[in-house]
């Protein structure tokens, strides 16, 4: 899975910082962040055939911030 550009993204997280892999994403000014990511083959018949996609989170000890997973694009960006 990797991380993919998409229209009306305005930020990518990670820029210039070669320890991490760079995040392009729309900030939004209420303070939503979205993500776009695209799958090899491999790893759609995999989710097909069990139904389970994992997520792992940094937290550095910080609370956990709400995630919602989607296959369809946010309704509220699509117009951006």
């Amino acid at each position: 899975m990797e991380p993919i550009e998409f229209k009306g993204a305005n930020v990518a997280f990670g820029e210039n910082q070669p320890e991490y892999n760079q995040l392009p994403a729309l900030r939004k000014k209420d303070g939503k962040v979205v993500t776009c990511w695209g799958l090899t083959w491999r790893e759609r018949i995999k989710i097909l055939f069990t139904g389970k996609m994992w997520i792992s989170l940094h937290t550095f000890n910080n609370p956990i911030t709400p995630m919602l997973p989607s296959t369809d694009k946010p309704v509220d960006i699509i117009n951006e």
